[in-house]
Order: structure tokens, then sequence, then C-alpha cells
């Protein structure tokens, strides 16, 4: 093959986006058919159907008995400034960012709810912070895994079991695709449009007995917006961990997260998602290794993300452009990606270095990973010789 020649096989889904992501394999509309669309949620079969989401998430993500799990709105985002605003205030907070969804917390935390006990622990694009520097007598905030840097923590070990303060967990491309430790985790956040390629627009938050006694004990000196409330009369309101939701939920987007739930459950459950994920990140690391202009974001390969796999261009030329002809030169593959069909969505977080990112969540298949990698050297090269 010469450089410009274009590779024979082509992906049979082009779809690589961080989010909304791939749908599972096999979907079809007709998947959703037994949407009660039409009906109220509060019906006894829209209960039902809110109610079979918060039971699967619990059997699929292994989440403890007495851990309570509601479906709120606006995606990850809502559930993460639910748990911000409801809680935080009570004792000091640490606040830890790496990459721009965790530095957006810090803002919510510094410039909006300004309080004045907080710590902010950052590392640059590639790195994590000092986890041991982490003073967990305060309420700790942090992403598990950093969509936009391809960062997360290798584990849960950095977390004490004694804190006493709360861990608030964005973990929206880290569930079902990542061993989420709960007993270290006292609120943990995520968007089903992930990982697991669920139609947007709904929030899912994990709450531990130690967050729901914050919850119970402690009221925030501001004013709360209704879709942020969680108690009454300082008892938690159970119904929204039974199926009561805060709004009114999309019964077609129940509908799929239920679709996706059961297909996950049907492959073995978080296991399998987790061994596909792993699967289809290799195959793009493995390529990494194998070429002298691309490489992971993540320096530490400890910390590579098996969902959002962010990468750099390191080729020599490149590197001596200014960040504004390196930001066009990655786009520059991208929209040739783009308009061959051979993968959709996978330039870098407009927030992030100029580079690629790649979702290689369980929804992915192996296969167009491996298809699409000849296509990266094909772009590559074909946006080299323009520069020439």
């Amino acid at each position: 093959m010469t450089e410009l020649t274009k590779p024979d096989l082509r992906p049979d889904n082009a779809r690589f986006s961080s989010g909304p992501c791939a749908k599972r394999p096999g979907w079809t509309p007709q998947s959703l058919n037994d949407a009660p669309l039409g009906r109220s949620h509060r019906a006894k079969i829209g209960k039902s159907k809110l109610k079979e989401a918060i039971d699967l998430t619990r059997e699929v993500l292994n989440v403890p008995d007495d851990y309570r799990i509601g479906i709120v709105p606006a995606s990850d985002t809502g559930a993460v400034e639910m748990a911000m605003w409801s809680m935080l205030g009570a004792r000091g907070v640490d606040m830890v960012a790496w990459e721009s969804f965790g530095a957006g917390w810090v803002t919510d935390v510094v410039k909006q709810l300004k309080l004045e006990n907080a710590r902010t622990i950052t590392a640059p694009y590639g790195e994590l912070p000092d986890l041991n520097s982490l003073n967990f007598d305060n309420d700790v905030v942090f992403t598990w895994n950093g969509t936009t840097s391809g960062v997360r923590v290798p584990n849960g070990d950095f977390i004490p079991d004694d804190r006493q303060g709360l861990t608030i967990c964005d973990a929206t491309s880290a569930a079902f695709a990542q061993e989420l430790e709960f007993s270290k985790l006292d609120v943990v956040t995520f968007s089903w449009q992930k990982v697991l390629g669920g139609e947007g627009g709904h929030g899912v938050i994990i709450l531990s007995p130690r967050a729901v006694e914050r919850l119970e004990s402690y009221t925030p000196s501001w004013p709360l917006p209704k879709i942020f409330r969680m108690t009454k009369g300082g008892k938690l309101i159970e119904g929204i961990f039974t199926g009561a939701t805060i709004n009114t939920p999309s019964m077609l987007c129940v509908e799929d997260y239920l679709d996706a739930l059961n297909w996950a459950k049907s492959l073995g459950g978080l296991n399998a998602l987790v061994a596909r994920a792993n699967a289809n990140a290799q195959v793009i690391h493995d390529f990494c290794d194998q070429t002298d202009w691309l490489d992971n974001l993540a320096k530490d390969p400890a910390t590579r993300s098996n969902t959002s796999v962010c990468l750099t261009i390191t080729d020599a030329d490149v590197a001596a452009l200014d960040e504004d002809a390196q930001a066009a030169f990655a786009k520059g593959m991208v929209s040739l990606l783009d308009n061959e069909g051979v993968a959709f969505d996978i330039g870098a977080y407009r927030d992030a270095p100029s580079g690629l990112r790649i979702w290689a969540g369980a929804t992915v298949e192996t296969s167009d990973l491996e298809a699409l990698m000849p296509w990266l050297d094909w772009a590559f090269n074909k946006q080299k010789a323009a520069l020439a």
C-alpha cells in the first residue's frame, strides 16, 4: 500500500463518538417497541419501567444493596450539580481536576457556590494530580475517568476507608466499563448515553448511606432549585429512588436504557462489558506502539482510559507547527475520515490539546476499531503530504 492508497477494509459502524456513544450491536428502532408512549410516568406501567431500570442498574453495576439509585434530570451534569449543591458546604472540600469536566466542577464550587473552604488540586492534560495529597477530612469531588483527557484513576486505593468527608465521583465515562469501588464512593453519577449508548438527557445518581446521612442532617445556606431537592422535611424523598422521578422523564429514553441494560446482562454483566472495553482500547494502544507519529495523551499506561482514548500527534514536523496549525492538522484528519464515512466525531474535545479522541466503550465492536487503524495512517499521510 502506498502512503495515499485507501485501505480496503472499512468499519461496519463508523460511530466512535465519546457521547452520545454508539448504540449496542444489533440495535434497531424496533428495540423500543415496548415503550409506554403517551402514558404518564406516574402510571403503574411508567413507574414499573423506571423501577426496572433502577433494579437492572444495581444488578449490572454490582451496586451494594444499601446504596440508593435515582434517575434524575439533565444527564450526568445534572446529577453532579445536584450532589454538589445539596451536600457541599458542611465541611471543607478538595476539588480534583485534570481535564475540562473536572475543571467545570471547580468553577461551580469556586465561582458559583463560592465556598471559601475549597482547595483545588489539578494536573495538566495527560497526567493525574498527586492523589496522596488529598485531605479526606474534607469532601472530595473528582472524576473517575477524564473523558476529555483519557486519564483515569487506576483504582480506589487512594481513598481511605475511615474518611470523614464524602467522596463525590463523576463516573460518566467509567460506569459500565471500569470497576467502580463503591465502598470508596459516597456519590456516583453517570449518564447512560455514554458507555451503554442510550439516548441522552437523563442522569443517574447513586448515594451511599453516608451521603443520605449528609442530606438528612445538613441544609445548605443557598436556595436549591426544585430539580436538585432530594429531601423534604429533613428526610430523603425515597420515591426518587424507586421510580418516582423529580421531573418528567422520556419513557422512550428509559426503554432504550432498559434495552442496553438487558443487552449488558445477556453478555455476562459488568465483567463482560469491561472485557469488551479493554479489548477495544488495546487495539488503539497497540497501534500507537507501532507508529512513530501518534501517542496516547495519558503519559502513564496505568492511567490510560479504556473508553475515551485520547491521542496526540507526535510527528516532528507537525509538532514544529504553532498550536493553531497543529489543531488544523488534526481537524483535517478528522474531516478526511468523516468524509470517507469511516470515523465520525473523533476530534479532540474543544478544551483539550489538539489530536484525536476515539471511543472504545463496550458498545463498539473490536473489529471496527481494527478496521479503523489503517485509515488513521492514511489520513495522517494525506495531511502530511499537504504540508509539503
